[in-house]
């Protein structure tokens, strides 16, 4: 496997500053970017929403005194405002905000000329539209650093994956824009750590200029997506095996 990919890893969710900072230092100097969700954009309103904008000093911390960039997920214009208020100037749009333009084009506006990064993920739907339309709509705002994320697509039918693995659509968005990174989450696509390994075994190396993992401290303890979180030594595992 090409040991040039970029590496993304942390929890899911932000859930308090020991749990942040035990999962990072676990993970230095294996990483690239630092992921952390503190939004959580979830479907009902009884599930953990995330720590919010208290988190976002122990990020800043972080990038201070490791000199790793950190990365958080924005579903808002107040979001964006809040991260770069305290220096996250890298952040992925999810799934389910890629699906409406509205909210894209408010985050994209909120970003216009500013020296940031932005991660698209692919719509939690399968509609390439919706994918090219929201890379779009940053390039049009003046974004230069963009990349992708693919994180499989939702299907109703019975499948072994969380996610449906479509390629077909990645390799569209490869041809489209060459320029652009695309970064696998195995993570989100699997559902299940019983399956990441295989899926990075057999990804599309072709495609792909890096993988975003989701690892926490205390998995079972987690307080979203417990099964699809590696824990430290299962992420070094698969590191020194396949990069």
């Amino acid at each position: 496997m090409n040991k040039d990919k970029l590496i993304i890893a942390g929890p899911c969710a932000v859930e308090n500053k020991l749990q942040l900072y035990n999962t990072f230092k676990s993970l230095n100097n294996h990483i690239d970017f630092f992921r952390a969700g503190i939004w959580k954009g979830r479907t009902s309103p009884k599930s953990y929403p995330g720590y919010g904008l208290k988190a976002l000093p122990w990020l800043q911390d972080i990038q201070k005194k490791f000199q790793i960039p950190a990365a958080i997920e924005v579903g808002t214009a107040s979001h964006v405002e809040l991260a770069l208020k305290y220096d996250i100037k890298t952040m992925w749009i999810g799934a389910r905000t890629t699906v409406n333009p509205f909210s894209t084009q408010e985050i994209a506006e909120s970003v216009r000329n500013c020296d940031v990064e932005i991660w698209i993920k692919n719509p939690i739907i399968s509609d390439i539209k919706l994918w090219i339309g929201a890379i779009e709509r940053f390039s049009r705002c003046g974004v230069k650093k963009i990349k992708t994320i693919y994180r499989g697509f939702y299907s109703e039918k019975n499948i072994k994956y969380r996610n449906d693995s479509r390629w077909d659509l990645v390799e569209i968005i490869n041809k489209k824009y060459s320029e652009i990174p695309i970064i696998f989450d195995p993570s989100h696509l699997s559902g299940n750590t019983n399956y990441i390994e295989n899926l990075v075994k057999n990804t599309r190396q072709d495609l792909i200029n890096g993988f975003m993992f989701e690892v926490h401290n205390n998995p079972k303890e987690a307080l979203s997506d417990n099964k699809q979180q590696l824990t430290p030594e299962e992420f070094k595992y698969l590191i020194n095996k396949f990069f």
